[in-house]
């Protein structure tokens, strides 16, 4: 199984008409959005604004009519709105949402969206599966947690990256399992390794970036990840049931 390209991208700004205000792609296709503050400190306009990771529901005509948060909150967009990548109709996509919450006469509470980044759930590939070596380049670790749901166990990372004349040169990121444990108490944990292709781009500066990992897609009861990092090899350890 060869594993996608990696397209990397700011979050995009919505115009008042919930149409794309700009977005930067800097490479190319598993992890597709790396988010950036989209609103200042302080008390300005934007001072209110929260980011959450949400599962965002397309409806007919390919536009985003509400979200459901990972606290498990589901909320209707006020003035719903399409991005390029939302390419299917009564779907679901999972992505990182700035917005801010408006309450509504009757009581419920609706959004108003700033920015969106989509957030890629990359599936798990068997190492046996790999038609080239396995990589892992180094990234820089933020965080790992698991989703007050339980459906994701989300990443952050800082990948180095910066401009080239070589077309060819695009870094490749994914999920490699290598093996399922078995314990005393006949619970399983699967052993997941980050792979990582730095790809031959320059490691000038570091964009940040986030991924979800469904975790009813990983047949055991826990998952271990480790991700090679600069500063060596971190773990986790998350249930999936």
């Amino acid at each position: 199984m060869t594993l996608p390209r990696l397209i990397i991208a700011r979050a995009a700004s919505l115009t008042r008409t919930g149409t794309v205000a700009c977005t930067v792609a800097l490479a190319c296709a598993v992890l597709a959005a790396c988010t950036q503050d989209a609103y200042d400190k302080g008390e300005g306009k934007y001072s209110l604004t929260r980011a959450d990771f949400v599962e965002a529901h397309a409806n007919g005509a390919k536009q985003v009519d509400y979200v459901l948060t990972d606290d498990g909150e589901q909320l209707s967009v006020q003035q719903p709105f399409t991005m390029k990548w939302i390419t299917t109709a009564d779907s679901v996509y999972r992505c990182v949402l700035y917005y801010n919450k408006v309450e509504q006469r009757d009581g419920l509470w609706s959004i108003d969206a700033v920015s969106v980044g989509q957030v890629p759930c990359p599936r798990v590939t068997p190492k046996d599966s790999l038609k080239s070596p396995m990589k892992t380049d180094p990234v820089k670790f933020e965080s790992a947690w698991l989703s007050r749901s339980r459906k994701y166990v989300n990443l952050t990372l800082y990948l180095m990256t910066g401009a080239t004349d070589d077309e060819q040169a695009a870094q490749q990121l994914g999920l490699v399992q290598d093996t399922v444990i078995g314990h005393a108490d006949h619970s399983r944990t699967c052993q997941l390794t980050l792979y990582h292709d730095q790809g031959g781009v320059p490691e000038y500066y570091s964009t940040r970036c986030h991924v979800s990992i469904a975790t009813d897609s990983i047949k055991a009861d826990s998952v271990c990840i480790s991700i090679n990092t600069y500063q060596g090899v971190v773990s986790r350890v998350f249930p999936c049931k």
